[in-house]
């Protein structure tokens, strides 16, 4: 299979901005174990704008397009450190990649990108994208990383897209304000009582929400891919999802 995991800051940082340690090495160990199995793995993470801001002491996610520049300029370098020294324990190479608006809308950069991320996965290595936050200025430009994680998937033909956030998956209702909300297992068709059940934004540090999140699955199953949307408290759930067996999540089956 290949498989695209998209992670979210609220999986990667504590609310301070600062890594999640924890998690983030058993993200690594998980991934390149599935690696191992035969898998082909494409990691989009979330995270530099949050690790900046931790790493530069700033307590709150700014308004302001330069502040955002020069934290997601910061905490790339962190977030690559990270992945590098993680994986590599694992014998596994990562390569960065960081896209802008224009990568994707423009037919030439986009096979571009396709062909680059074929030949990383065909020598073995982890590709490992993001979006360039340190010179887009549309809405730190695709507008989230959720989005990303789709395009990503859908461009280079991947079986599964997991997104991995804060939350099990997709409710009934807003399970912190509605006690009888509870998890649709499996959407097979996004109609309109699916689109209405999402929320506005995510967390503090982060862009995304479960309206990106089903806008990333309308993106998914549209492009022939199945759609996971778990939370990432707990990596090794990414096993049960890669072999089909039961989880903790909701799964947006691809359109036939």
């Amino acid at each position: 299979m290949r498989i695209v995991v998209k992670v979210g800051t609220s999986t990667l940082a504590h609310a301070t901005g600062h890594l999640n340690i924890k998690r983030v090495e058993e993200l690594c160990k998980v991934l390149s174990d599935i690696k191992n199995a035969g898998h082909e793995v494409v990691l989009v993470s979330s995270g530099a704008i949050g690790m900046g801001l931790g790493k530069l002491l700033i307590k709150s996610k700014p308004d302001d397009i330069p502040t955002k520049q020069a934290a997601a300029a910061v905490g790339q370098c962190e977030l690559m450190y990270t992945y590098d020294k993680l994986f590599s324990e694992y014998n596994h190479t990562v390569a960065q990649i960081l896209l802008t608006g224009a990568d994707v809308k423009d037919p030439v950069r986009h096979g571009n990108f396709q062909n680059t991320v074929y030949r990383l996965l065909e020598l073995g290595t982890i590709p490992v994208i993001n979006e360039n936050d340190s010179i887009a200025t549309e809405e730190i430009v695709i507008g989230d990383n959720d989005t990303l994680g789709a395009i990503v998937a859908t461009s280079i033909n991947a079986d599964l897209l997991i997104i991995l956030s804060d939350i099990n998956g997709l409710y009934t209702g807003d399970p912190h304000k509605d006690e009888n909300a509870t998890l649709i297992k499996v959407v097979e068709e996004i109609n309109d009582d699916i689109l209405r059940l999402g929320g506005g934004s995510g967390s503090s540090l982060g862009t995304g929400g479960m309206k990106t999140k089903l806008t990333a699955a309308e993106i998914t199953t549209g492009g022939g891919v199945d759609m996971i949307i778990a939370n990432g408290n707990n990596p090794a759930a990414i096993y049960d999802m890669v072999d089909g067996n039961d989880f903790v999540g909701t799964k947006f089956c691809k359109r036939k």
